[in-house]
């Protein structure tokens, strides 16, 4: 069968597949090319013994992962490692990795620059004294912490990420909002999102999850997606932990893109058998207080790229055929642009996931958020429209920095 011919899902999990394999193909060289430059830094041989060990390791636990994409044929490093190995495998590979290739990538355009402008000018024979033995000392020390330096960075950063993993805050915002019913006053919401249950998100903090959140006695419980990190297989455990949070009128839940990275069907059909609302370009009813409440929900569009914006415009213009009037909205969606959309609809609160509060940020506006997002953490504003955009709970990558995990309790006032 051609290309243009297989089903538009089967096309992007190839795509992602092919991503995933030259992604560690390209890590396997650059852990080759480190492992030859930390050997000629440094000359004793301990530290040899240690960089070789950890180099070692990590192009072991690569090519695992590689075997594993390619055929199945791995040992799947993450049933037998603890977490904090698998975390300095992680943010070896995809953070200090990158560092050091980005400044490799600097290093070797200044010397070319350099290499460009000595072309030009008039050579110059220096002359050169002998090393001495305090000079050879130096370098050879300089050397030593050059090539140790990313090992304990690495080391340095997984103790935070154990830290950080089996911890979570609740974060509380007061919304007024003017179209809010009398009748809604002080109407309460725990918003659950990007839980990741998978291979750093398990066991006890799941448990804590459901206990903080039953503890804040929340009116609704919604969850905006990235319930699942990849595996079905992590499904059951899941969507007991939903079920077990306790919302007085009921909980509602939309889908995000890691739900369906394994079979996004196959997720939909598993959630609605729980008994879980799960809206995907859906709109559900309901009473709270004697007051009619309106959820609406859109699905996750895989393969939009750029055009996400335009898409889930039509999205929200298709759920606004079905609104009643009469009915308080509050619109669920995993990417937080979808409030630009639910802005022009006039939706009064929109509640949202995804960015993981930026993940890697220096402070609360410079970082990966602003980076990728227009909205990536907290409360946004526009005429009458509010949105929340939750940090998640839970964790996809072992590091945050300035990104804490969170649940989200929100009071809702009449203005």
């Amino acid at each position: 069968m051609s290309w243009r011919g297989l089903n538009p899902s089967i096309r992007i999990i190839l795509v992602m597949l092919w991503v995933h394999v030259a992604a560690n193909l390209l890590m396997l060289l650059l852990d080759a090319v480190w492992w030859v430059i930390a050997m000629r830094l440094t000359k004793r041989t301990v530290w040899r013994i240690f960089i070789s060990l950890f180099m070692a390791a990590q192009i072991a636990a690569v090519s695992d992962e590689l075997l594993q994409r390619v055929g199945g044929y791995g040992i799947y490093l993450p049933l037998y490692l603890p977490q904090a190995a698998l975390a300095a495998i992680v943010i070896w590979n995809y953070l200090a990795l990158a560092v050091l290739a980005s400044l490799g990538f600097a290093w070797l355009c200044v010397r070319f620059v350099q290499y460009r402008r000595s072309k030009k000018s008039v050579p110059v024979n220096p002359v050169s004294a002998p090393p001495t033995a305090d000079s050879l000392s130096r370098r050879e020390f300089v050397g030593t912490c050059a090539a140790l330096a990313p090992p304990l960075f690495t080391f340095s950063l997984t103790g935070m990420a154990v830290s950080q993993l089996n911890r979570f805050r609740v974060r509380r915002f007061d919304l007024s909002i003017p179209s809010l019913p009398k009748g809604l006053e002080g109407l309460t919401i725990a918003h659950i999102s990007d839980i990741h249950v998978g291979e750093w998100t398990h066991g006890r903090i799941l448990r804590q999850m459901v206990s903080a959140t039953n503890d804040l006695h929340p009116d609704i419980v919604v969850v905006t997606g990235d319930t699942i990190n990849y595996e079905l297989s992590d499904l059951p455990g899941a969507l007991d932990l939903i079920k077990n949070m306790e919302g007085r009128y009921g909980t509602w839940m939309v889908e995000g893109n890691h739900d369906l990275y394994e079979n996004g069907r196959e997720f939909e059909r598993r959630v609605k058998a729980a008994g879980i609302p799960l809206l995907l370009d859906e709109s559900m009813l309901t009473t709270i207080r004697g007051c009619p409440v309106q959820f609406f929900g859109v699905r996750w569009m895989e393969g939009v790229g750029l055009h996400r914006d335009e898409v889930t415009a039509l999205q929200v213009r298709g759920l606004m055929e079905h609104r009643q009037p009469d009915a308080f909205p509050i619109f669920l969606a995993h990417h937080p642009h979808a409030f630009d959309a639910a802005v022009e609809a006039g939706l009064p609160l929109t509640l949202t996931g995804h960015t993981h509060g930026g993940q890697l940020m220096l402070d609360n506006q410079l970082g990966v958020g602003p980076a990728l997002f227009r909205y990536w953490s907290g409360l946004y504003k526009r005429h009458n429209s509010q949105l929340i955009v939750s940090n998640g709970v839970g964790n996809m990558f072992p590091i945050r920095v300035n990104a804490p995990a969170e649940i989200i309790h929100l009071t809702l006032h009449c203005a």
